[in-house]
């Protein structure tokens, strides 16, 4: 079996690509794709190891052409592989200044990285879009399965600081998950404080 770390969910020579750079991650949610379904579009994103490079994205990124806009977002958080990002996104960049570039991330990179990280993401990233998924701490434990206290904390954070660093910043949260009571209204309250956008994602089962 071969690493994926380039995929797409769609046709061929999809306008949209994801790259997967990490199996990791400091959150288990409750309602994970990766716990409940694999492949995903007939794409197997387990990796075999964690020692992808940069040449082997680099490699499954010439595969694809006429794309518009890149995602982060594979089976891991990929502020965990923060070098590897921002190396991966400069050369996305240079190749091609207009490319859109996201990053899905459960927003605790700065946790992760132990430093303040959304600087250096300027220039090479233009949206952020953070899982907030709950409206309390409590609440946000139980549904991320995280093991840091300060997680909830933080998320909000990186939000925040995302708007004020200029990046289009989306906050979601997920609903439909078994008997999961959210507070949409209050996330979304809390959202808008932040100054950031607001979008509810209902589960399906398919992961799509």
């Amino acid at each position: 079996m071969s690493n994926t770390y380039v995929y797409s969910i769609t046709q061929d020579n999809p306008e949209t690509i994801y790259i997967n750079l990490t199996n990791k991650c400091t959150n288990n949610c409750v309602f994970c794709i990766r716990n409940l379904k694999n492949p995903i579009k007939g794409k197997d994103l387990w990796l075999e190891n964690e020692d992808v490079t940069f040449e082997e994205i680099k490699t499954q990124l010439e595969k694809y052409s006429n794309y518009k806009e890149v995602v982060f977002c594979g089976y891991g958080e990929p502020t965990i592989k923060l070098d590897l990002l921002k190396d991966v996104s400069k050369y996305l960049k240079s190749k091609n200044a207009g490319i859109k570039i996201r990053i899905n991330t459960n927003g605790q990179g700065n946790l992760i990285n132990s430093k303040n990280i959304i600087p250096e993401l300027k220039g090479i990233v233009d949206e952020i879009s953070v899982s907030l998924n709950a409206s309390n701490n409590q609440a946000y434990m139980e549904i991320s399965g995280c093991k840091n206290e300060n997680a909830y904390e933080s998320v909000k954070d990186f939000i925040k600081q995302s708007v004020e660093n200029g990046f289009e910043t989306t906050a979601t949260v997920v609903t439909g998950y078994k008997n999961y009571d959210v507070d949409v209204e209050e996330c979304e309250n809390i959202t808008k404080q932040a100054g950031a956008k607001f979008r509810v994602r209902e589960w399906l089962d398919k992961g799509y």
